[in-house]
């Protein structure tokens, strides 16, 4: 994920802002955190991509 992507994605919940931890950065991010500090929700980034999933359809696709 470039990391000027972060400038334009907002929280699917909420539509706010989102701030960026990085856990692994190479020419791009690879893998972090996107959080939205209005709503307390976490979203990961894996391999480069980030999951906007809002929670309610999280939990829909983790098997269990």
């Amino acid at each position: 994920m470039k990391r000027s992507l972060v400038e334009i994605l907002v929280c699917p919940v909420c539509k706010g802002h989102l701030e960026l931890t990085v856990a692994e950065e190479a020419q791009e991010i690879i893998r972090g955190i996107l959080s939205c500090p209005k709503c307390n929700v976490d979203y990961p980034v894996s391999d480069g991509i980030p999951s906007l999933l809002p929670p309610e359809k999280t939990a829909e696709v983790r098997p269990g």
